[in-house]
């Protein structure tokens, strides 16, 4: 894979993946991306991996796409990419992902941080989605993810003014999940990844999947969907370890069955 992200162990059950690009500031190349797509397969699958963090540098998470890479192509160029099928494999990883972000995340960045289900933000961060400042529009949901985010009226004032946010405002629209000293931002991030690791692994997947293909079926839909992921973990090895844990009161050793 690229050396353009790279895979960190820092912990069981824990998967480090950095965005190391410094010299572009973490521009999304077509590389970057692929590794990504390459990075969140892999780690999806591996049983050993129960929570991903994603995180860039101290000063930038991601400050876009790479700009000198698309100025010249053509409407043809951009569809033969295929791109959104590397979105779609950070989308579809049913483990559940911690975005670390200190710096920039603007563009492609605030869409890569929109992927994850928890944003970590650093006091010094900023979100933003200015490719209406260069001619285009968001491609990799940031019309779409940032309002069911924030709501209309706040990601209409972000898309169509190219104005970003910082950290206490994106926490307060909804684009944040905490924001804490930029120097705490990734160690935050994996103390929350510990913890999550340490929980059953097939219920935490089971929320991740339901809460997001809940978002846009109607409730009664979303509901149904619910109660038979509940229903079904009756069937696995963690709850019956994680009750009979709750009842003799000792911590509870979940494997994943």
């Amino acid at each position: 894979m690229s050396d353009e992200v790279i895979l960190e162990r820092p912990q069981s059950g824990i998967a480090l993946l950095r965005l190391n690009r410094p010299e572009a500031r973490n521009a999304l190349s077509q590389a970057l991306r692929l590794a990504l797509a390459e990075h969140f397969t892999a780690l999806g699958a591996d049983p050993e991996v129960r929570c991903i963090v994603l995180t860039g540098s101290e000063r930038v998470f991601a400050a876009g796409a790479d700009i000198r890479d698309l100025a010249e192509r053509s409407a043809i160029d951009m569809m033969m990419r295929n791109t959104h099928r590397l979105w779609q494999a950070i989308a579809s990883c049913p483990k559940p992902v911690i975005a670390a972000v200190n710096g920039l995340a603007l563009g492609g960045g605030c869409e890569l941080a929109m992927h994850a289900d928890i944003i970590i933000a650093g006091e010094g961060a900023s979100f933003g989605q200015p490719e209406v400042r260069i001619g285009i529009m968001p491609g990799a949901g940031g019309t779409q993810r940032l309002t069911r985010a924030v709501g209309k009226f706040r990601a209409m004032k972000m898309v169509l003014t190219g104005q970003p946010v910082g950290a206490r405002e994106a926490l307060g629209m909804g684009l944040a999940s905490e924001v804490v000293a930029d120097g705490q931002v990734l160690a935050r991030a994996l103390e929350l990844a510990a913890e999550i690791a340490a929980l059953p692994p097939l219920a935490v997947m089971q929320i991740k999947e339901v809460v997001l293909a809940g978002q846009d079926a109607s409730l009664e839909a979303a509901l149904m969907l619910e109660r038979k992921a509940f229903q079904l973990l009756f069937a696995s090895a963690d709850q019956k370890e994680g009750m009979r844990a709750f009842l003799d009161k000792r911590k509870p050793d979940y494997q994943g069955r």
